[in-house]
């Protein structure tokens, strides 16, 4: 076991340590997340009672294929607790993300949630938000349009770098939901607040990576041990 996959149990088994059996579940997506489906599959098989909702396809085959059961948000749509990773968090609990490319469906399950549980790496904790690129869902029509309206805005704002399409191989990357995602490299949002309320104004964004005012705690394992965030 790698040193980061091994930081990832960690994580995720203290995350463990914050269910109750009966619990209803909101399971995120990315590595970090897998790490703790993988966890939590262990202690179901051992007979520990819980009902997932998955925050992607990806998601809900890996509880398919380990046995944790699942329901759709529909079916369950309160939830005690969301445990997912993130690519950026910072001391007040801000984050940023969907690297993972799931970031609506994981915003939807969290708002969803009494709690969320954020499960990293150490060197996931950052001062500054934005290092890592902000990745921001978009409606396919109008796609120029939007890009140029993301552009002229968050230049009042004086954030700054490359706003980039992703991609998967040589086509763009498609959501669950059937949209694409822009990452802009800002490198340093100072106002995470404000730029989350900017970008709220444009009509083609379907949803950004930016999860403000939704954890509850962070759980970051490193090479000391564990740190505890809390809101």
């Amino acid at each position: 076991m790698s040193d980061a996959t091994s930081l990832k149990r960690k994580a995720a088994e203290a995350a463990f340590a914050e269910l109750e059996e009966g619990m209803n579940i909101g399971i995120g997506t990315g590595s970090t997340a897998e790490a703790f489906v993988r966890v939590l599959s262990e202690h179901v098989a051992a007979g520990f009672a819980i009902t997932g909702v998955a925050t992607s396809e990806r998601t809900e085959a890996l509880c398919r294929e380990l046995g944790v059961s699942t329901k759709t948000l529909d079916e369950l749509p309160i939830l005690d607790v969301t445990v997912d990773g993130a690519d950026e968090v910072d001391h007040d609990l801000r984050l940023i993300k969907g690297g993972g490319g799931a970031l609506l469906r994981e915003k939807i399950v969290a708002f969803s949630s009494a709690r969320m549980i954020v499960i990293a790496d150490s060197s996931k904790k950052v001062q500054t938000l934005g290092a890592f690129p902000l990745p921001i869902e978009v409606n396919g029509f109008g796609l120029t349009s939007t890009f140029m309206a993301i552009r002229r805005l968050t230049e009042t704002l004086g954030l700054e770098g490359e706003i980039v399409l992703r991609k998967s191989g040589d086509k763009p990357f498609i959501t669950d939901g059937g949209h694409l995602i822009l990452d802009a490299s800002f490198g340093r949002i100072p106002d995470p607040e404000a730029l989350s309320a900017a970008l709220a104004t444009i009509p083609g964004i379907v949803e950004h990576g930016l999860f403000l005012n939704l954890a509850s705690m962070a759980i970051l394992a490193g090479p000391d041990g564990i740190e505890m965030l809390n809101a």
